[in-house]
């Protein structure tokens, strides 16, 4: 894989978990991580080569699990664009997770593979707060856009859900219901939520915000995201550490599960059909001929 490391500004969620990421490359964690970006600039070839081995047997996908896929700079690099041409080139199943409403742009390719039970999108509806949104997910799309984005993509026939993640004690949880129903009412029909996660550098970074921004709920945030926990800031384990332990872990589960059942929204992702998947035309080969 080719990276570029590129000047540009990024979504700068103060609580993602990829920023860490950077530390690995000796940069910041900080504001490294919302100035420099580091693209795959041969992405879309790389992953022409792996679908196109006779080996390669078709499973679930997922874009944009760790940053956004639509990125600022994806109108300047279009790698996502090139991705996604890709998938529906040879009609690969595969869902997408984002707060940008960039994704409309691509609503040319995901229609029709919608319309084949092949694509779903997950828009990230983290709070109805405007202030509160600037702060916690600065260059992120508004709330009210994020909500215009599930309601195109649902008018076009895309399915599309709602993930309200993470949920921060005293912070957005307040605002589960609120924020569900709002999706619902714009066409979102699943629903998920993820616990707040301060893996390595983003826990100091996170709290530094929460003394910057919400001093007065500081404490209280930690010490309920701790109790969610098993009294750390941080669960690293893979069986909780995406849904937290306790008895306010269960409650919250609980409030999701009853607002989705009573807005009708699916709890359970409904499988993709990867049945018509074909290998993709290999660059350079004449029509036809593969890997």
């Amino acid at each position: 894989m080719e990276c570029r490391f590129l000047w540009h500004i990024s979504i700068g969620c103060i609580y993602c978990f990829a920023r860490p990421t950077h530390s690995y490359l000796n940069l910041s964690p900080g504001l490294d991580f919302e100035t420099r970006i580091i693209a795959k600039v041969n992405a879309v070839e790389r992953l022409r080569e792996a679908l196109s081995k006779p080996a390669y047997k078709p499973r679930p996908l997922c874009l944009g699990t760790a940053t956004d896929a639509y990125q600022p700079i994806e109108r300047e690099l279009g790698i996502t664009r090139g991705i996604v041409e890709l998938l529906a080139e040879c009609e690969h199943a595969f869902s997408l997770v984002t707060k940008s409403a960039g994704v409309e742009r691509d609503l040319d390719l995901l229609a029709p593979m919608a319309a084949k039970n092949q694509v779903a999108v997950y828009v990230s509806v983290t709070t109805l707060d405007p202030q509160l949104a600037r702060t916690l997910e600065p260059r992120a799309a508004a709330p009210h856009r994020r909500l215009r984005t599930i309601k195109t993509l649902a008018e076009a026939g895309v399915p599309v859900g709602v993930s309200v993640s993470p949920i921060i004690p005293f912070l957005n949880e307040p605002e589960l219901e609120r924020v569900l129903e709002a999706a619902a009412e714009a066409g979102a029909s699943m629903a998920f939520s993820i616990p707040l996660r301060l893996p390595w550098e983003v826990d100091a970074l996170f709290q530094d915000w929460l003394q910057q921004h919400q001093p007065d709920k500081a404490a209280r945030v930690m010490a309920r995201v701790r109790d969610m926990r098993g009294g750390r800031d941080n669960d690293p384990d893979f069986g909780t550490r995406m849904t937290g332990e306790g008895i306010w872990a269960q409650l919250l589960r609980q409030r999701l599960n009853k607002a989705s059942a009573r807005l009708g929204l699916m709890r359970e992702r409904s499988p993709l059909d990867l049945s018509q998947f074909r290998p993709p035309r290999v660059s350079g080969s004449s029509q036809g001929e593969l890997f």
